[in-house]
């Protein structure tokens, strides 16, 4: 369903290479490059990302590894794929204006791993297990997306750091999955610690009782260029997701080429970011998609191919951020209309197949629209 180089976090259908599902996922931008720099709020954990980080990989390990080491009929897979995604992404923009009230962000993240861990114990019910399953990835992204939103200030680098690792996450958990090769309970115990881990991390700052969140307040969308932004963002991410989802390489199935193509969604989505805070999300957003569009005409080569695809990823954190900042009163609802839009590009793709693998020029003009979008949205958003 979905190729290693797509950007958002939905889960690959069966014969295809397995994607970036994570997180797939959403994105970020700020005003100015580093020299506007806002130090982290002294009550936030500073290990704090690394464990995000770490859990993000486990629990789409375990959303892959518990759903693709399951026996499903055809029709059974199409629908628990599209249920799957459904719950993990469409379902984050009202989840997200809930964990956005509750203001627990560390206890909805952790809850979110024993809830994929729980969907273990869902084996012969496989569909209610994909749905679980996607419920818990929906809570996880959107309790550490926000705890992340709210520490990283005027830089997205952090944002990078936390999406990144989700793409590893899908691609080890759906081929360990398919061989069956680790017990279910080895994958339970791993979210259940991380859980914990996270609860311990949070404790320690006092930010399981009140997290960093400011007040649920739409204020702000009333500015004359937050709606018009916010669409760009939403039609970008749409792009991605479907050009990800649908891309295909002739050389991915030879030698390492699948790992390193996914290392280069991993990668590229960790630069972005950084590369966003020396250079100004504008500039770099030119430069990347500008590039991509040139080498992903070469896709035939493996090296211009690997390239083009870590240079499509480079954005993802930069839209996030983007409309996070716009609208600071309900950050998990713009997160979850970022992820609704991964659900959306990939869709197409589920409803006609015969949609992936187009042309590679295909692919160069939708890195060329995605910069023009995102040109359009950070200028009547006002970020630089």
């Amino acid at each position: 369903m979905t190729s290693v180089c797509s950007p958002g976090h939905h889960l690959p259908a069966a014969g295809c290479q397995p994607s970036a599902i994570g997180n797939q996922s959403p994105e970020t931008s700020y005003q100015k490059p580093a020299t506007d720099f806002c130090p982290p709020k002294p009550d936030y954990n500073k290990y704090m990302l690394w464990i995000y980080s770490l859990a993000h990989f486990c629990v789409d390990f375990g959303c892959a590894y518990f759903i693709y080491s399951r026996f499903l009929n055809p029709w059974q897979w199409v629908l628990c794929l599209v249920l799957y995604n459904f719950c993990a992404f469409a379902m984050q923009a009202p989840l997200g204006l809930l964990c956005d009230k509750i203001n627990k962000n560390a206890l909805m993240a952790a809850a979110g791993c024993v809830i994929v861990a729980l969907s273990a114990f869902l084996s012969k019910y496989a569909v209610l297990a994909c749905i679980t399953a996607g419920i818990g990835n929906a809570f996880f992204h959107l309790g550490g997306g926000i705890d992340t939103l709210n520490d990283c200030g005027k830089r997205c680098g952090k944002l990078g750091v936390f999406v990144s690792p989700g793409a590893f996450g899908i691609f080890f958990g759906t081929k360990l999955g398919r061989a069956k090769a680790l017990p279910f309970y080895r994958v339970t115990a791993a979210l259940v610690l991380t859980a914990v881990l996270i609860l311990i991390a949070a404790s320690r700052k006092d930010l399981l009782k009140r997290s960093n969140n400011v007040p649920v307040s739409f204020a702000g969308i009333e500015k004359p260029g937050v709606i018009p932004a916010a669409v760009c963002f939403f039609l970008v991410v749409c792009l991605r997701s479907f050009a990800g989802s649908g891309m295909s390489f002739p050389w991915k199935s030879s030698g390492q080429w699948a790992v390193i193509l996914t290392c280069a969604v991993v990668f590229g989505k960790t630069a972005g970011g950084f590369l966003a805070d020396r250079f100004g999300a504008v500039r770099s957003t030119w430069v990347t998609l500008g590039a991509a569009a040139l080498l992903f005409l070469l896709a035939q080569y493996p090296i211009a191919g690997v390239l083009a695809v870590f240079l499509f990823n480079m954005t993802m954190p930069v839209t996030l951020g983007a409309l996070g900042r716009m609208l600071p009163g309900v950050k998990g609802f713009a997160f979850g209309i970022l992820t609704l839009a991964l659900f959306v590009g990939l869709v197409p793709i589920m409803a006609f197949p015969a949609l992936s693998g187009l042309p590679y020029w295909c692919y160069s003009l939708m890195a060329l629209i995605s910069a023009a979008l995102l040109h359009f949205g950070f200028r009547k958003g006002d970020i630089r």
